[in-house]
């Protein structure tokens, strides 16, 4: 289910084309034609009903919100096992889990005893773990447009097969069904990979409050994370080198549209990358490519002197072009010769991302020792595959 950022998300790309109708109308100071208020009034429908799922999975988000909250407990009370001892419990670890950040090896053992694993590192609190990946979408670009599911295996399986087929009638008047899966399924596994990042922090500063500390530990373990994550979702060559499989390589399996010209991209290259995505996936699709190459793209014209291209007037919203968002990645190749330059299609769609639970920290509490400062090794477990290539192309530009 698509939480409510994510229909927001929706809901914006549909009032981008509804504005892109009716620009495209004034700019040639003409009234809209008979397609264009049929593509406006859909949009319209849309926007109404993106609108109401919204607002009811907002009050959703609210109400699992409140029941989440923990239940008070009066200091005087007896811990009675239930939810108050659960509570008191997660305090524990979570100040065990400060104190182990401070003071690494010199940790109390009944501490360390509630935060540490087998391997001797300290295990981040299950909210300060949702508090991290919660600013990651923030922080990178494919997370931000991918599906996002979280697991406890170190690899998710997955059958090669076509889109589910219906047929209308009833079962009892014999109506045929075609069944989806192939006679011969092929097992295909995401893997679960490990991502580690490095955090240094001096002294002094771990004499501020937890509340401080935490701050700076959502942050930093966020960002220690964020780039690599988001260069590996990307361009990332597999489970054979460790990393999540990128939508950009022949290992995600998009198919490609040839740009033509080998060290250019034109208006013509990228209607026929946005034409080469089923319909089905360009309602929600947007563009991603370097920022060199939208600045190509930005200069394009139209007969009449009209860029293609337009800006984003509200902070936070991205550029559009010909009523698609763009996004920019800079992992992704700019325009040469035998380049794969920009992808198109539906990301949410057509790319998964796969987070393990159980972040933990190794505290390096000697090793920076004469710098004053103390080193926190993340680990952090996630993957990432394309899981349905036809909602994605990507432009390739010719060898010449």
């Amino acid at each position: 289910m698509p939480t409510s950022v994510e229909l927001r998300q929706q809901r914006a790309g549909v009032v981008e084309s509804m504005r892109s109708i009716t620009e495209t109308a004034e700019s040639a100071d003409r009234g809209l034609t008979a397609e264009e208020r049929q593509a406006y009034d859909r949009h319209e429908t849309d926007f109404t009903g993106l609108t109401e799922r919204i607002n009811r999975q907002e009050a959703e988000e609210q109400r699992a919100a409140q029941l989440a909250e923990p239940i008070r407990r009066g200091a005087d009370r007896p811990d009675d096992g239930g939810t108050g001892g659960a509570e008191q419990r997660a305090q524990q670890q979570r100040a065990a889990f400060f104190n182990a950040l401070r003071r690494g090896s010199r940790l109390a053992p009944e501490q360390r005893a509630l935060v540490e694993n087998t391997a001797g590192e300290i295990l981040v609190p299950e909210d300060l773990e949702t508090e991290i990946y919660r600013a990651l979408p923030g922080l990178t670009v494919v997370r931000a447009m991918a599906s996002q599911r979280s697991t406890q295996s170190n690899r998710v399986r997955r059958r090669s097969l076509s889109e589910v087929s219906v047929g209308w009638g009833k079962l009892e008047t014999g109506t045929a069904l075609t069944d989806s899966m192939p006679d011969t399924p092929t097992e295909e596994f995401t893997y679960i990979e490990d991502l580690y990042g490095l955090a240094k922090i001096g002294e002094d500063e771990l004499d501020d409050s937890d509340t401080n500390l935490e701050a700076f530990v959502r942050d930093s373990f966020a960002r220690a994370t964020a780039e690599a994550e988001d260069t590996a979702f990307t361009v990332g060559t597999g489970h054979a080198n460790q990393q999540p499989v990128g939508f950009m390589t022949a290992g995600g399996g998009v198919s490609t549209v040839a740009a033509a010209a080998a060290a250019a991209v034109g208006i013509d290259d990228l209607k026929k990358l946005i034409y080469a995505v089923p319909a089905q996936y360009r309602r929600n699709a947007r563009f991603a490519m370097a920022s060199t190459t939208e600045l190509a793209i930005s200069l394009l014209k139209d007969d009449n002197g009209q860029y293609y291209w337009q800006q984003s007037i509200q902070a936070g919203r991205p550029n559009t072009f010909l009523g698609y968002a763009l996004e920019n990645q800079e992992d992704i190749a700019a325009v040469a010769a035998s380049a794969r330059s920009v992808a198109f299609g539906d990301f949410n769609a057509g790319y998964r991302v796969y987070d393990r639970q159980g972040m933990s920290v190794k505290v390096l509490d000697q090793l920076y020792a004469e710098d004053g400062m103390i080193g926190w090794k993340i680990r952090m477990r996630v993957g990432g595959d394309v899981v349905r290539p036809d909602a994605l192309r990507i432009l390739a530009h010719p060898a010449s």
